[in-house]
Order: C-alpha cells, then sequence, then structure tokens
C-alpha cells in the first residue's frame, strides 16, 4: 500500500500546481499541513511551470493497493 500526500496550489496566473509527497507522516493534521503550504507560498522557492504558487487550494491522501500476480 502506498500513500502520497498532494498540496494543490494555485499560481500566480490562476493555474493549478501540485506538489506530491511519498509516504508521509501519519496522521495528518489539516491545519499544520495549511501553515506549511502558506510558508512555501511565502518562501517562494518552489515554482511550477504555471508560475509562483499564489494561494492554498487543497491538499489531499491518495492511498494506492498494488497486487501484481505471476503470470506462468
Amino acid at each position: 500500500m502506498a500513500k502520497t500526500l498532494e498540496l494543490e496550489f494555485v499560481t500566480e496566473y490562476g493555474k493549478p500546481a501540485r506538489l506530491s509527497i511519498e509516504n508521509p507522516k501519519e496522521p495528518i493534521d489539516g491545519a499544520v499541513v495549511k501553515v506549511a503550504m502558506e510558508a512555501m507560498i511565502t518562501s517562494g522557492v518552489f515554482t511550477s511551470t504555471n508560475g509562483n504558487y499564489a494561494s492554498v487550494k487543497g491538499a489531499r491522501v491518495i492511498d494506492r493497493n498494488v497486487t501484481e500476480y505471476e503470470i506462468i
């Protein structure tokens, strides 16, 4: 089972941008995530092809199960 925390931002041009974090530490606290995302925006370190991060849109955890089958 693989989990990914996906942070969703809106750029300075109004376009969507996402940042994915593999295997996030749980439990995830929404308030802490929002503060961290706002700090990322303020720092100006993270950008995307659609421009600089301008505002927080949301966050979600994606939980993926993979089952492999041996084919003979």
